[in-house]
């Protein structure tokens, strides 16, 4: 461990497209972008200062006007020490509060997402620094010490697309089935009852008739009358969840939902605070014995406060175990490792460069290994590596 303090040195910010003519039930992705940083400590490796790199999830575009403008200056203006622990090493919990300093409460959207890119950085920059792979530096600061070897990962794909036809969509799946995908995901909504029933029938034949191998993601676009009717009319195919399937701050909507919809439902990818995810937890009906709590912590300021987020859930009753993030990136793969969540989001074929795993990563069984590297494990994403070099070099 380093014995001096470690000092941020430069800040970069930069956006890269993400873009692409797919679309689920509310957006396309034909202008979806993403914000990247790099912070550069005073720390020397192999003649060049060590870097932590972060970025956005899909589905919120760049927050680079929050990042610019207010948190990153933050951080930079930072008093000596005034990010770091007694033992001169990154508090990530008073980073955080230097990033948030004169920010109101509530107001819970870019903001937070903007955060969550910094404090992505900085956890990137914290485990490299100790030469260890984040999700071994989590599990020693936050966790037991023992993390998971291996995550639970499901293929997240079946979006609407031009000419996009069912063989297209079965094909589709076939090739989440191939790279050793066991449960894959499917977008419906963005079509009429009928049509997504025919689609979801589909998928099903591919998994050899298994329903609870397929979730269906509606992306929060029911009203209460369609959530309910589309609900009888999947319920008898099992499926693994039903995914957020009204507003995400319609609470009430979800609550009555699982009154009536005896399977499995997932939600939480578009709420973004601690003070959201416990309002699910208290009015949305949620049932910790079957359903999914889907929280992204790159969107929703950053690991400090999905750590705050699971405190919360266990006052509640709550298993780390029902949490599955959203994103499909390796950061949150290194968190679910990390504080043993129930498993992690994947993207085989969307979202590039910055969603999936390292390039040598071979999932089987629908489970996933985690990298030696230290840090995120960004340098092993070589088409994404470049990407963020550039921003600095």
């Amino acid at each position: 461990m380093r014995k001096a303090a470690v000092k941020i040195t430069n800040v970069y910010e930069g956006v890269v497209p993400i873009s692409s003519s797919i679309r689920n039930a509310w957006i396309d992705f034909s202008s979806m972008d993403c914000s990247i940083v790099a912070i550069e400590s005073d720390v020397i490796r192999d003649g060049k200062p060590v870097v932590g790199y972060g970025f956005n999830s899909n589905g919120r575009y760049s927050a680079g006007e929050i990042l610019r403008r207010r948190i990153l200056p933050r951080l930079t203006a930072a008093e000596p020490g005034g990010l770091l622990d007694e033992q001169g090493r990154f508090d990530h919990a008073k980073a955080w509060d230097v990033m948030m300093n004169n920010e109101k409460p509530g107001g819970h959207g870019e903001r937070s997402v903007a955060v969550g890119v910094a404090d992505m950085a900085l956890f990137d920059l914290a485990s490299k620094i100790e030469g260890k792979p984040l999700y071994q530096y989590l599990s020693e600061r936050y966790g037991d010490g023992q993390p998971d070897d291996s995550v639970f990962v499901y293929a997240a794909g079946g979006y609407y697309a031009p000419g996009k036809t069912l063989t297209d969509l079965q094909d589709e799946m076939r090739g989440f089935l191939d790279l050793g995908y066991d449960v894959v995901k499917m977008k419906i909504g963005g079509a009429d009852l009928a049509e997504d029933l025919r689609r979801i029938e589909a998928v099903i034949d591919v998994l050899g008739g298994d329903g609870s191998r397929l979730a269906v993601d509606v992306n929060g676009r029911f009203d209460l009358r369609t959530a309910l009717e589309y609900g009888r009319a999947i319920e008898p195919y099992g499926l693994f969840w039903y995914e957020e399937i009204g507003d995400p701050l319609d609470y009430h909507l979800n609550a009555t939902v699982a009154e009536h919809y005896s399977g499995s439902i997932a939600t939480g990818e578009n709420l973004f605070s601690l003070q959201d995810a416990r309002n699910l937890v208290r009015y949305g009906g949620m049932r910790p014995d079957r359903d999914t709590l889907q929280f992204d912590p790159a969107l929703s300021y950053g690991l400090v406060e999905y750590l705050r987020i699971q405190d919360m859930l266990r006052q509640h009753g709550w298993s780390s175990r029902r949490c599955i993030p959203h994103g499909g990136h390796q950061f949150s793969l290194h968190i679910a490792a990390a504080l043993k969540l129930g498993g992690n989001e994947s993207y085989p074929g969307e979202f590039q460069p910055t969603g999936g795993f390292a390039d040598d990563a071979v999932v089987e069984k629908s489970r996933v290994g985690l990298t030696d590297i230290p840090g995120i494990g960004f340098e092993g994403k070589a088409a994404f590596y470049k990407v963020l070099r550039d921003l600095h070099s």
